[in-house]
């Protein structure tokens, strides 16, 4: 079995149709929201995603087939006055579950960050995902937190 991980290329049309349809099965999957992604982002997400310098996608072909797919967005760290990667999405095809494939995306991402002079790798986990924070822990990620006292932060959103 060939695992392999790759930046995607959003000018290559392969690459474009199984960053669709992995973001698409990782949206219908129930720590995805369980709801398909809008035709317009099928249509639109990939053109729009090569206009941006601050993005980053890996994909995961196992047997040259997609398998997995890590969206990271670069954001910044006042605190360090450096870049980081935020990890937004990361999901693996059901039957490619259980082959280690989540953790070489996590691998290349970190790897990529490095190279770039990255402070850190940030994300968002669910609190009932309990599989995906233990496999967090296992990649060294933690809750953040600058003080017991004050807590770990909180991830919050408002639509607009």
């Amino acid at each position: 079995m060939e695992i392999k991980v790759i930046q995607a290329n959003y000018q290559d049309e392969q690459h474009a149709q199984d960053l669709v349809m992995l973001l698409n099965a990782y949206a219908l999957d129930p720590m995805g929201g369980g709801v398909a992604l809008s035709d317009d982002v099928k249509t639109d997400l990939v053109t729009t995603l090569a206009k941006r310098t601050d993005f980053l996608t890996l994909l995961c072909y196992v047997n040259d087939k997609p398998a997995g797919i890590l969206n990271g967005v670069e954001g910044f760290s006042t605190f360090k006055c450096k870049a980081l990667l935020n990890i937004h999405d990361c999901g693996v095809l059901k039957e490619y579950r259980g082959l280690g494939i989540s953790q070489q995306l996590f691998m290349e991402a970190e790897k990529i960050s490095r190279e770039r002079g990255y402070a850190k790798l940030t994300l968002e986990v669910l609190s009932g995902n309990i599989i995906a924070q233990n496999a967090y822990t296992k990649l060294g990620f933690s809750g953040y937190e600058l003080d017991k006292k004050t807590g770990q932060a909180l991830f919050w959103e408002k639509h607009l």
